[in-house]
């Protein structure tokens, strides 16, 4: 992996790619024939249903040229294939607070697909990179707003 890429899950790749296909062929035909649509009513100096339909056109090629640029600098990995004895891009850790002995399970992955809710943190997260290169029974410390918070890894694996 080079300093340009980011790495991200296949999962997360796939995901990208369809909400780009939803885009390019729903999404951009769609607005086309609302601006059409609106233009057909006259003139278009007025019209807040041109101005919105253009708005949204410009929103929706935006996100189209963001998603495409963004799977032009990526490096799909499947978790399932790595093979590690240390926590690396792609693993599902499960670790304990050593204060509240609260058990936590989280998976390692790209920027665009952490999602805290779904237990997926961001590789780039402060809880992610305290991990990174550690082993089971490690103890990592993460920096919070509340203070410094300590993790022992329970374990870890590639799913």
């Amino acid at each position: 992996m080079s300093l340009e890429t980011l790495p991200i899950t296949l999962h997360g790749k796939q995901i990208l790619e369809a909400e780009l296909k939803k885009l390019i062929l729903e999404e951009r035909p769609a607005i086309i024939k609302a601006i059409e649509e609106a233009r057909a009513h006259g003139d278009i100096s007025e019209n807040a249903e041109y101005d919105a339909a253009k708005e949204r056109q410009g929103m929706i090629e935006g996100r189209i040229g963001e998603i495409q640029g963004k799977l032009a600098g990526v490096e799909a990995i499947d978790p399932a294939t790595i093979k590690s004895d240390r926590i690396v891009f792609g693993a599902t850790t499960e670790i304990v607070d050593t204060e509240t002995d609260e058990k936590s399970v989280y998976q390692i992955v790209g920027v665009d697909e952490a999602d805290v809710k779904k237990r997926k943190i961001s590789i780039i997260s402060p809880l992610a990179r305290a991990m990174i290169g550690k082993k089971k029974g490690d103890l990592v410390t993460v920096q919070s707003p509340k203070g410094d918070k300590e993790y022992e890894i329970l374990s870890f694996k590639f799913v």
